[in-house]
């Protein structure tokens, strides 16, 4: 009985690590609601000018759309979502569709206003969604009251 114990355990603890390796890092950049959005597109250019490839990131937005989603979307859902299947270009999506939005190495949202519930939802998903890297733009104070820890 004591050679079957230690068995279970072993195996555990492996994965536990290898999760706690596997969560993304999260980044906070400070910013208004009026200037979420300029702040995530900095995030995206500093991340494309050190050689992230533009297919690697997921721009999600909690208030008004990006002006590249509203174009892109003026011809219809089924070219804009073509796009995001390529996973080819820097993806840009609203809140209400992070749940289409397949995951990413690096996930950028723009807490640029919206309902809390918008935050609250987007949030923990783009965390699951982000491989290697969140990055949170918006207030401090409602961004850690949403995630409930310490960003």
């Amino acid at each position: 009985m004591a050679v079957t114990k230690p068995g279970p355990s072993a195996p555990a603890a492996p994965a536990a690590s290898a999760q706690a390796v596997a969560a993304p890092q999260i980044q906070l950049i400070p910013a208004s609601p009026e200037g979420a959005l300029d702040a995530a597109e900095e995030a995206v250019d500093l991340l494309l000018e050190s050689g992230r490839a533009p297919g690697d990131v997921l721009v999600i937005t909690t208030g008004e759309q990006h002006p590249w989603a509203a174009h892109e979307l003026s011809f219809g859902e089924a070219s804009y979502w073509a796009q995001h299947d390529a996973g080819d270009d820097v993806f840009y999506a609203a809140a209400s569709a992070v749940g289409r939005a397949a995951s990413r190495p690096v996930v950028v949202v723009a807490v640029n206003g919206g309902p809390d519930t918008a935050a609250a939802t987007a949030l923990p998903l783009a965390l699951s969604q982000a491989s290697a890297l969140l990055i949170v733009c918006g207030d401090p104070q409602r961004i850690n009251s949403v995630l409930g820890a310490g960003v």
